[in-house]
């Protein structure tokens, strides 16, 4: 299986394609200073200004529009920023520079810019150099200075950076813009792994097994995909098998293909374990998997089914579903299985427990009014809170890198599709389009360019 695209990004990268060096110039704001706190309650976007990128030297007008455009619609994502129009803009462009005391900060502040991005591109052959500031207008001071250094073949990589870049200096958290989502879809008639960029686009199908590929989770650092396998043994004998793909080698290994089932794979925050239900013994359990040599230890022990683990981001705990009491319900434990805690008591069916990056909450799907539909809770079960209603079954929920996001599946429209939102429940937008019945999306760790 070759997949070559996907294989540039992030390693290639790393070695070839872009580095990010403070500009010199007067420092930038201190680090830590929070500009924008995400998850607070909000009553209006925050206002940014976004000038014409400069050009200083070279054909960089087609890469400098691609630049704007995607840091824009990167931004516009989130639904905390409100782009200034360039109609609105009273600065006089030839006269103004992108550094300190080039422009004037009352120019922005008093048309309501709040923070303002201006940045010069200069591009020699197949390589480009972007240089970058974003500046607080009412305080008038520099946030951040950034030069940014690639082949011109990479300028959607480079606005997803300074988009990320961006997002860090205000709020303090890692930008998604550089994040990808991965699923199973049945757009060929099997079930098969697709991934995508974390807005739905830059679909690529990373399995051909014609069978039924599902349960995809990411590798913390990106670079790999545990998936289970409907599978056929010897004598005809059905499996379900856990698969890891390497996108780096572009292969494809067996994990585990013990008896029964291999499935719910969740690697550890640190990508040396993978947690994940094994029926060998016997009854559904949460067993742990070696990653580097698939040895496994076991987690829970019950008369009842366990299953959908996720991992606590300290990596010192699991939350799972299971039917122990009657009811599957969400439970967690420590690794060792010890100090098993039940999280939910309500309903008929809860299912497919996410933990939040932030440590802070719990998503998982759960029956209620005759549908699945998406709840969160603290880590202790206490403020259970309903996101989605009355939209068909919404299922399958995992949060972003950055705990800010969470996506799901949802038939609200008849197939299922992938869907994002706010966590809290706002801002939904559909993912995924002609890729037939998506389920299972997983969204990646964050990646960090050199």
């Amino acid at each position: 299986m070759k997949f070559n695209d996907f294989a540039r990004t992030p390693v290639t990268l790393a070695f070839l394609s872009l580095a990010l060096l403070l500009v010199p110039g007067p420092a930038p704001a201190q680090e830590g200073t929070t500009y924008i706190p995400v998850g607070s309650a909000r009553t209006k976007k925050t206002v940014i200004a976004f000038t014409d990128i400069r050009n200083t030297g070279g054909q960089a007008a087609a890469i400098a529009k691609t630049i704007s455009e995607t840091v824009n619609r990167d931004l516009s994502f989130m639904d905390i920023f409100r782009f200034l129009p360039a109609t609105a803009f009273i600065e006089n462009p030839a006269t103004s520079g992108i550094l300190p005391g080039t422009f004037k900060f009352s120019d922005w502040s008093s048309i309501g810019a709040e923070f303002l991005v201006k940045a010069a591109i200069g591009v020699e052959g197949k390589n480009m150099t972007l240089e970058a500031n974003l500046y607080d207008t009412f305080g008038a001071k520099q946030v951040l200075a950034k030069r940014y250094v690639a082949f011109t073949a990479d300028a959607k990589t480079v606005a997803h950076t300074l988009a990320n870049n961006i997002v860090e200096a205000l709020t303090g958290l890692p930008g998604i813009f550089m994040t990808r989502v991965a699923m199973s879809c049945d757009r060929t008639g099997k079930k098969e792994i697709y991934i995508m960029d974390f807005d739905g686009s830059n679909v690529k199908q990373v399995t051909k097994h014609r069978s039924i590929s599902f349960a995809p989770a990411w590798s913390p650092d990106g670079t790999r995909i545990a998936y289970s396998l409907y599978n056929r043994h010897k004598r005809n004998i059905k499996n379900i098998d856990l698969y890891e793909y390497n996108f780096v080698t572009e292969t494809v290994r067996m994990l585990s293909n013990r008896k029964g089932i291999n499935s719910g794979a969740a690697y550890s925050p640190d990508g040396k374990k993978i947690a994940l239900t094994m029926s060998f013994l016997g009854n559904p359990e949460i067993f742990l998997l070696d990653a580097a040599n698939s040895t496994v230890t076991p987690v829970t022990k019950s008369f009842g089914f366990d299953v959908d683990p996720t991992w606590s981001p300290d990596g010192k705990h699991v939350a799972f579903v299971s039917s122990r009491t009657g009811m599957p319900m969400v439970y967690s434990s420590n690794l060792d299985g010890s100090k098993v805690q039940r999280l939910t008591f309500a309903g008929r069916y809860n299912a497919t427990p996410s933990w939040s990056p932030q440590n802070n909450k719990i998503a998982f799907s759960g029956w209620l009014d005759g549908r699945f539909d998406i709840f969160i809770m603290n880590p202790d079960g206490s403020n259970i809170e309903r996101l989605t209603k009355s939209q068909g079954n919404n299922e399958d929920p995992n949060f972003s890198p950055d705990g800010n996001f969470i996506v799901f599946s949802s038939n609200r429209t008849g197939q299922q599709n992938i869907y994002a939102m706010n966590v809290d429940g706002t801002f939904v937008k559909r993912l995924t389009y002609g890729l037939g019945n998506c389920v299972a999306p997983r969204w990646s760790g964050p990646t960090k360019m050199p």
